[in-house]
């Protein structure tokens, strides 16, 4: 393969043997960077675009790991606080204020310096909150790219206690973090929820909670006037048809999930 092709294969970045791995012989290294290919560190090469992050990573041999890696998965993913989340053989290594987290179960990427998808889920459910790690392992869980009974058996013992708390919320079939979170805090709650139900004329809504409250959640797609007119169709049919429908936004399910499930619970308690 092409030096500058595999490069952009890596992310932009990557170190020798990554790049042997896609046929890059040493010859045509030379040439790359006789045309501009920078090389950071011995062994590294980098394209001038490449993300100064990943740079930093592969020249103090780093893997990415926790919610450092959710996007070279394309998990979902909560804001973070912007701390880079690593695996080094040696903690003592690790610059700057990045966390650090030991213990890997299988080989890493061999293209990008990113630990497996397991080790990233299993530094989730051990370090980042409740939410956090929920959104990450059930979007792996819905792809089908993990399963709950997998992780379960690899966090033994009570101190991992909390991450295993966490499997026991996890479900599939979601279509959104919005919906994952919001499924979740309403059954903590003590609300019946289904999700991804089918109403005739309406097509499926999000959550039908206790078989009579619509629930719709909306992402930034649903700021487009016509997904907004569409929405509003669907909520006036499900309400001729005797629901109550209620929507809520990024927002609402993010940082404020009490008052959302507060509100919710107080419709629910009016026809109860």
């Amino acid at each position: 393969m092409d030096a500058l092709k595999a490069l952009e294969v890596c992310g932009g970045a990557a170190r020798r043997p990554a790049l042997a791995r896609l046929g890059v012989e040493d010859a045509a290294l030379r040439r790359a960077v006789r045309a501009g290919v920078l090389q950071p560190d011995r062994g590294l090469y980098a394209l001038p675009t490449a993300p100064p992050d990943l740079v930093a990573v592969l020249r103090n041999r780093e893997l990415l790991t926790c919610s450092s890696a959710a996007a070279a998965y394309s998990l979902w993913s909560l804001p973070s606080d912007g701390r880079r989340h690593v695996y080094h053989r040696r903690q003592d290594a690790v610059c700057g204020d990045a966390v650090h987290h030991s213990g890997l179960l299988l080989p890493p990427s061999r293209l990008q310096p990113v630990a497996a998808l397991a080790d990233v889920l299993i530094h989730a459910l051990r370090c980042l909150s409740f939410a956090d790690s929920l959104v990450m392992v059930e979007c792996a869980v819905t792809r089908g790219d993990m399963t709950v009974d997998f992780l379960r058996q690899r966090l033994p013992g009570h101190r991992n206690g909390r991450a295993r708390a966490v499997l026991d919320w996890v479900d599939s079939g979601a279509d959104s973090l919005l919906e994952t979170l919001a499924r979740t805090y309403f059954r903590k709650a003590g609300i019946e929820v289904q999700a991804q139900v089918y109403l005739e004329r309406v097509g499926y809504v999000d959550l039908l909670l206790d078989g009579w409250l619509v629930v719709e959640l909306d992402g930034r797609h649903h700021a487009e006037w016509k997904q907004v007119q569409k929405d509003h169709r669907r909520n006036n049919e499900s309400v001729l048809q005797g629901y109550t429908a209620l929507r809520y936004y990024y927002t609402d399910v993010v940082f404020r999930p009490q008052e959302m499930v507060a509100e919710v619970l107080a419709v629910l308690k009016r026809r109860r």
